[in-house]
């Protein structure tokens, strides 16, 4: 049965009604990757009626983070949910030299989730182990192990997780997307050479485009190869 999730007081929730959309599509990770994020827009050619929600992680790391928020702050079916990255900027923990204090109210803006039917749209995870209004902001921008030690250890979330909503998500660098019926992962890396894949709602299939050049290096330990788990 289809429900909206139920999040904290504190952290903000935007619900979309998907009747109001012809297509949907959910992105990955850009990381200020304009260029590719301009040949997927490419592929998937939404029009006005076609709604965009990017999983966070809009800015950082890549060359033009100003260039992305443009593009996405120019067209009103382009939604996001605010990524780990987004929070830094947001805290001042961090900086971009291109991005005034406009674009970080522009941010600050961004819901922590998205959702509509059955679907909700985080930028990190949901630990299943508990009620997702519990979940704070840090959980739910960064989670990926829940393991005791966290990090790039197993058991992931993502592969654990065997209950509705279902959650598309980022943060986690994939070698190639996740998908089950509980959980979907894009962040196929774009600025470290990966692709930059979306899913595509309706068709229930995912698109992708290579990089026009890697921006940053990462190391092999640190991309996970996803695996479907049977959760009992």
């Amino acid at each position: 049965m289809e429900h909206s999730p139920t999040l904290g007081d504190d952290l903000t929730h935007r619900r979309i009604d998907s009747d109001d959309w012809t297509e949907i599509y959910v992105v990955g990770d850009v990381h200020g990757c304009r260029r590719s994020l301009e040949r997927l827009l490419d592929v998937l050619s939404p029009d006005r009626e076609d709604l965009v929600v990017f999983v966070g992680d809009l800015v950082r790391k890549g060359p033009d983070s100003k260039g992305v928020l443009e593009l996405v702050r120019s067209r009103p079916n382009l939604q996001a949910v605010r990524g780990n990255n987004e929070q830094k900027l947001v805290d001042g923990h961090e900086s971009v030299d291109s991005l005034n204090n406009e674009d970080t109210a522009y941010l600050d803006s961004l819901p922590v989730a998205l959702s509509w039917d059955d679907t909700l749209v985080v930028h990190g995870g949901v630990d299943h182990r508990k009620p997702l209004a519990e979940h704070s902001v840090a959980e739910l921008t960064t989670l990926r192990s829940i393991a005791p030690g966290g990090g790039y250890e197993r058991p992931y979330w993502f592969e654990e997780r065997n209950e509705r909503p279902r959650v598309f998500f980022g943060h986690t660098v994939l070698s190639e997307p996740f998908e089950s019926e509980f959980a979907v992962g894009l962040d196929t890396g774009c600025v470290y050479g990966g692709a930059l894949t979306a899913y595509d709602y309706r068709a229930e299939e995912t698109l992708s485009v290579e990089p026009p050049e890697t921006y940053r290096e990462r190391s092999a330990d640190s991309i996970v190869e996803p695996q479907t788990v049977t959760v009992e």
